[in-house]
């Protein structure tokens, strides 16, 4: 395999990433009919837009021989609990369909691990749907644990 390049995400990735993040079923349930190229709708063009401007949340793009081939977010979050420790979120963890199993995943996650230990975060969490039981498999075999009950209320 090529060399893994792990970057900050471009306007131009949007496409890419769009279409990442709509290609499972989980995601297909709650969303629209899936926009690509420049098709994709005003509401992920703000929804980048505002994940770039700010300084605690960053979206990555994983790109292989120059095509990006994975995505997540990560967000900084500061806190008072745990003595004020910083902790990162990482959401929206995608892997393109026909790279899965390839280990591209793998290397996002050590890659956001790391960059959350340079930070002195003190945590690093993330959500994953219940529905994507191979999903809890990864990231226990990664040492996450299900130890909180996660809650959403959807608006």
């Amino acid at each position: 395999m090529s060399e893994l390049i792990f970057r900050t995400a471009r306007r131009d990735d949007v496409p890419a990433i769009v279409a990442m993040l709509l290609d499972d079923e989980v995601t297909a349930s709650r969303e629209p009919a899936e926009p690509t190229g420049e098709e994709v709708d005003a509401a992920y063009w703000a929804g980048f837009e505002a994940v770039d401007a700010d300084p605690r949340n960053e979206l990555i793009v994983a790109e292989l021989d120059g095509e990006p081939v994975g995505t997540m977010q990560l967000t900084f979050i500061p806190g008072v609990s745990r003595r004020g420790a910083e902790r990162m979120q990482i959401e929206a963890v995608r892997v393109r369909s026909d790279l899965r199993g390839g280990g591209i995943g793998r290397r996002m996650m050590n890659w956001a691990v790391d960059q959350a230990r340079e930070r002195n975060c003190r945590l690093v969490q993330l959500t994953t749907d219940k529905r994507r039981t191979e999903a809890h498999r990864f990231y226990a075999s990664l040492g996450f644990a299900a130890s909180h009950e996660g809650m959403k209320l959807a608006l």
